[in-house]
């Protein structure tokens, strides 16, 4: 690879396992152990890249699975991104557009060259991307519980962590019951929003408008993951934003739905649209148009969260992020130190040269599920 820096001398691929603190419940069942993608990169100088492709283990939030993106990086993201003309994160980006879909892969790829890059200048990644913040206001995503009261419970406990915003998943027969209980407990000045991870049709828009008595920030992701035209309608039909998630993988899709007024909010996951340098596109078209944007959550590790911390801390994202501490998820972390959510409802953006936190290579190593190294026959590593 050219382009005055060293060349990458170690690119490799690992699935790796983390441990669970308890199910997470939601439209789509129950998720209850999460293997996770790292890439993980090294120059001649000794400098280490690292990212994350956070699909899920299952094939029902998007087509890519845990799975898939292993073999999507290790066969075809990986060796375009080492061929490109140089390393930096917008070059290997572009290298990989000929790849349809397969967007967790492309962004642990790239995710691993930002983070490359910065260590290579001596940098933060928040410097890097261009941020500003040195702390990010964030909420919490509670899973569908058993009982209200149990709903109830957690919520107290996290405003009392001082998260910012609750979010409540959602589903047929878990919605308004739930939510007018909290809005009740915790009265008008929550944040509150809702996530209904496409479980509902536009058979449904009369419960889904029986929401409209909340003074919710959103509902996120009513209908189906491909049903553009169909948030459209259902968005005309209520007073409450339309948030997309799963409908929106690329800056060209977020554009199509603001155009058509399917959405009025947007959930912003660099996974799910191909990396950072596409999350900066998005970040820009929103700004422009005056569009409520905030960061969505993966059930990343901190390898993956880095980049979304560092990304939340451009101005364009305007509400608080999906960012849990590892500790509310996981029984331990891949970095070491983690952050934790302040008094105030912030985490501090990590100012560590690279990535931004350390990663526990040993937990790494011993977490792997497999592994595989990846070759640049041009640059001959």
């Amino acid at each position: 690879m050219s382009g005055g820096r060293a060349p990458v001398v170690l690119a490799e691929v690992r699935e790796v396992s983390l441990p669970l603190v308890k199910p997470f419940v939601t439209g789509f069942g129950v998720t209850d152990s999460r293997r996770t993608v790292l890439v993980h990169l090294r120059d001649a100088d000794g400098n280490e890249g690292w990212g994350e492709g956070p699909a899920l283990d299952h094939p029902y939030y998007l087509p890519d699975t845990t799975t898939s993106t292993f073999e999507a990086a290790t066969h075809f993201a990986l060796p375009l991104a080492l061929a490109a003309p140089d390393p930096g994160p917008a070059t290997v980006a572009a290298a990989m557009e000929r790849i349809r879909g397969n967007t967790f892969a492309r962004s642990g790829v790239e995710g691993a060259f930002w983070s490359l890059q910065a260590a290579a200048e001596g940098t933060a990644l928040r410097s890097l991307l261009g941020g500003e913040r040195d702390r990010v206001p964030v909420g919490e995503s509670l899973g569908i519980a058993d009982t209200v009261e149990e709903t109830l419970a957690e919520v107290a406990l996290r405003l009392g962590e001082g998260y910012r915003r609750i979010k409540l998943k959602i589903r047929p027969g878990w919605d308004v019951e739930p939510v007018a209980a909290v809005r009740e407990a915790f009265g008008a000045d929550l944040m509150l929003q809702v996530d209904a991870n496409a479980a509902y049709t536009l058979d449904d828009a009369d419960q889904l408008r029986r929401l409209d008595a909340y003074d919710l920030a959103c509902i996120e992701q009513p209908l189906a993951w491909d049903a553009l035209l169909e948030h459209a309608e259902l968005q005309r039909s209520l007073a409450t934003p339309v948030c997309l998630d799963e409908t929106l993988r690329s800056p060209q899709d977020v554009r199509r739905a603001l155009d058509i007024g399917a959405c009025r909010n947007v959930n912003l996951k660099p996974g799910r649209v191909g990396g950072l340098t596409a999350s900066l596109r998005i970040a820009e078209l929103c700004a422009d148009r005056g569009i409520p944007l905030w960061c969505g959550g993966m059930l990343e590790s901190g390898v993956g969260r880095a980049g979304n911390l560092a990304l939340c801390s451009l101005p364009a994202f305007t509400q608080p992020a999906d960012m849990s501490p590892a500790s509310v998820l996981f029984s331990w972390d891949l970095v070491d130190p983690t952050f934790e959510v302040g008094a105030d409802g912030t985490i501090a953006v990590p100012d560590r040269v690279g990535l931004g936190f350390p990663v526990r290579t040993d937990r790494v190593t011993a977490q792997t599920l497999r592994s595989a190294v990846v070759r640049d026959t041009a640059a001959g590593i």
